[in-house]
């Protein structure tokens, strides 16, 4: 029997993944019971033999000949006393009682105090304990006991059930006990370990670090080179998260998370894992299938525990939670979190397709209205790459179904870039005409009504391989339909437009508005037709209302112009308030905070005028186009170039604008510059006096448009524009040659000393114009100018 008992064997992983949570947690909780009685049975033990050893230190045992000694002592020290005594005043009856009861035992152990008749019935010597017994006590009211019902016994009479109680954990017990262990120990310690210096310190935590790094890399090369057979040691890698050791326990805990993160992009497979059903786990199969079904199993649970402690790392940190093995500091946890952070946003981006994404939807979705920006930042970045390379559709329905949800419950109080993020969506592909959908329309299989009623019994066993095959071909390309992506689009647009009506309804002075309205203004094609009359409405009042501010309000322009521009145009609607509020704001824009608003008035420029040239009358392009270029004297240089740009584009849109060229009025009546209608102000009277300031710009690239555009901006030339600038729009150019680094773009060239001394001689009249100013207000004849000074006048006016 002996030989044939072996030790018994570890279990498999496969069988450890068989178990569930509750058998693994009652596992766990009666080895820790069963340790807790021992330790406490241990240590009764220890504590009964010291209070042994503390007796018999303290007290000395009397031997029964030297008590008699010390009774005979006490005797005659009492006699000597009762000598003293005046006996004189007690009866002679008095002092022989006293005598005889003297000589009794009971008189000497006999307590006074007692209310008892001396003449009662010898007892026992009682113990002190008993005495203690016997004293009456509080009755304490004892909660009731918790009991764990077990198997019956079975037996002759019948069915005995039997109990137990649960075990009760006396905390205050456990804590006197440990606290007296301690004690204890405090006194056996050995001598404490030398502390080190700084150098020593440091160097010995580079020490570990090192170690560290070396078994992190070990372990990941391990499961890069064979997924499949070292996918144990994943779970080695991933206990490396719990580092104990305080001086590396930071550092290592973010490695490992990175280096996990980066594991489970490669070793992950291109397809979603599900469980294996009761057939297939009973069912037989081969090696390499049961191999490669193990490794599925435990990266999916790998995988999860994974997330699961990613999850936990930014929980502590939200609710600034400090563990009991206070190894990580509370300023830690946020460089742990935002680690953690980072790797849900690759893993989102990375694996779409795989198990437990929609879990991290979740997770990663609050953290965009986060706090701390750089948070809120990455997460909105991971959603927008996600909505740009999500081609189907699935997984964008899934994270705005989410947003959309978690908009609500915040009652519209999140940032305005969680908002901003439906821009990213690849939508315009539904737009698909009817002629190619009809082309391009999916074959449809013949019923069997059909194949019985046409077909003979050899051709219907034909057309059914036939049709099985093309199905296995489909699945095998993988390629979605565009019904079920059209349904997929429909309703994450039916998602994005509830939520951007319902903020329109109940939260019109949010700061979330200036992102719905750029969000109708791209998705405005896609509206219904029906719901054009209710927003042009609603678009008109929050412009009328004066609460909005004026980038709101151009955006409320461009949402407008964008609906008009699509499906509008069979609509009768003449839009002339949006163009009158448009022609009478534009000078809030300047050099200072609302240059950055130009570009939205260049794309509401392109939408108004280009795009509906057959509805734009000539003198509202007129009216436009004069007060462009006026406007383009006070802003920065790249709006200017922008705007000059929009000119260009007018003056070919529009041919007949070039007579704002010539000096001579055309018409009657006078140019309105203070008039906020554009079509009466009389454009057509004026000239585009504004063009030959911007030729001495000291920016190259304006000084050219200006020049262009006086020459009647031909298309071939020498007043043509070089390719890379009329080839571009207004809007690119606004950004190409933007100022906000606070550097001059493109930069000033850079010349010699004498070179710009020469060509400041050449420019005499400046010169001139200086000192004849100077001679008016100094009455001087001549002057001199520095150096310096000359050279600035000649930078600025280059």
């Amino acid at each position: 029997m002996k030989a044939r008992k072996s030790k018994k064997r570890a279990p498999s992983f496969r069988k450890l993944l068989k178990t569930s949570k509750v058998k693994l947690d009652n596992k766990l909780k009666n080895k820790q019971y069963k340790q807790q009685s021992t330790a406490k049975k241990y240590r009764k033990e220890q504590r009964k033999l010291r209070q042994a050893v503390k007796d018999v230190v303290s007290k000395k045992p009397v031997p029964l000949e030297d008590r008699k000694h010390v009774f005979r002592a006490q005797r005659t020290e009492e006699e000597e006393e009762e000598e003293a005594l005046p006996l004189d005043m007690m009866d002679e009856d008095d002092l022989q009682l006293l005598k005889d009861l003297g000589q009794m035992p009971s008189f000497l152990t006999r307590d006074l105090s007692s209310s008892e008749p001396v003449h009662v019935k010898k007892r026992k010597q009682e113990s002190i304990i008993d005495k203690y017994e016997k004293v009456p006590r509080r009755l304490q009211t004892e909660p009731e006991k918790e009991v764990i019902h077990l198997l019956p016994i079975k037996d002759k009479c019948g069915i005995i059930p039997q109990t137990r109680e649960k075990p009760v954990v006396n905390i205050n017990t456990n804590e006197e006990e440990e606290q007296e262990e301690m004690e204890f120990e405090e006194v056996v310690t050995e001598n404490p370990m030398p502390k080190l210096t700084t150098e020593e310190y440091i160097i010995e935590r580079q020490r570990k670090l090192q170690d560290r790094k070396i078994h992190i890399a070990a372990l990941a090369s391990a499961i890069l080179s064979d997924p499949e057979s070292n996918i144990k040691k994943l779970k080695e890698l991933r206990a490396m998260l719990m580092e104990q050791d305080p001086d590396v326990a930071v550092i290592v805990r973010k490695l490992v998370m990175v280096s996990l993160m980066e594991l489970f992009k490669d070793i992950t497979p291109s397809y979603k894992i599900r469980p294996l059903t009761e057939t297939e786990k009973a069912s037989k199969v081969r090696k390499e299938t049961q191999k490669l079904r193990e490794f599925e199993e435990g990266l999916v649970s790998q995988y999860k525990f994974y997330l699961e402690n990613l999850e936990q790392i930014i929980k502590d940190w939200k609710q600034r939670k400090l563990k009991k093995s206070n190894v990580v500091s509370l300023k830690a946890y946020k460089g742990l979190a935002e680690v953690a952070v980072k790797s849900l946003c690759e893993l989102l981006v990375a694996l779409p397709h795989f198990n437990f994404h929609n879990n991290i939807i979740v997770l990663i979705v609050p953290l965009m209205n986060d706090k701390s920006k750089l948070i809120s930042e990455m997460c909105c970045e991971a959603v927008q790459k996600l909505f740009k390379q999500d081609k189907l559709g699935h997984t964008s329905l899934g994270v705005i179904k989410v947003i959309s949800g978690f908009v609500k419950s915040q009652n519209y109080v999140v940032r305005p870039e969680l908002l901003k993020s439906f821009l990213y969506l690849r939508i315009k592909e539904i737009e698909v005409k009817k002629d190619t959908e009809d082309i391009n329309a999916p074959k449809k299989f013949m019923s069997y009504k059909e194949k019985r009623k046409s077909l003979s019994r050899m051709q219907r066993k034909w057309k059914k391989a036939e049709e099985k095959l093309e199905r296995e071909l489909r699945e095998a390309e993988a390629s979605e339909s565009t019904e079920k992506k059209m349904k997929l689009h429909t309703e994450t647009l039916n998602m994005v437009f509830v939520t951007y009506f319902r903020i329109l309804k109940k939260a019109q002075r949010s700061p979330l508005l200036p992102a719905v309205l750029e969000g109708l203004a791209k998705f405005a094609h896609l509206i219904n037709v029906e719901f054009f009359d209710d927003l042009l409405v609603v678009l008109h009042t929050l412009i009328e209302s004066g609460e909005l501010n004026y980038r709101e309000c151009l955006h409320c322009v461009h949402t407008a112009f964008h609906i008009l521009s699509g499906q509008g145009d069979v609509l009768n609607i003449d839009p002339m308030k949006f163009y009158t509020h448009l022609y009478k704001t534009l000078f809030k824009l300047h050099a200072g905070a609302t240059n950055e608003d130009v570009e939205i008035v260049l794309q509401c420029l392109d939408v108004m005028l280009t795009k509906r040239r057959k509805q734009v009358s000539q003198q509202r392009a007129l009216a436009f186009i004069k007060r462009l270029c006026t406007l383009s004297l006070h802003v920065l240089p790249n709006s200017s170039i922008g705007i000059l740009a929009t000119n260009r584009v007018l003056m070919h849109t529009f041919p007949k604008t070039d007579l704002l060229l010539d000096n001579e009025s055309q018409g009657s009546g006078i140019f309105l510059p203070e008039l906020d209608e554009p079509e009466y102000c009389n454009a057509q009277n004026t000239a585009l006096w504004e063009l030959h300031a911007l030729r001495r710009h000291y920016h190259p690239v304006v000084q050219r448009f200006a020049s262009h555009l006086i020459a009647g901006a031909p298309s071939e030339g020498s007043e043509a524009l070089r390719p890379d600038l009329s080839r571009r729009s207004a809007t690119e150019l606004f950004e190409t040659y933007s100022m906000k680094t606070m550097t001059f773009n493109p930069p000033v060239m850079s010349a010699s000393t004498s070179k710009k001394d020469k060509t400041f001689h050449a420019d005499s009249y400046l010169n001139e114009d200086l000192n004849q100013l100077i001679r008016t207000h100094c009455n001087e004849t001549t002057i001199q100018l520095p150096l310096d000074f000359t050279r600035y006048l000649k930078t600025s006016v280059q």
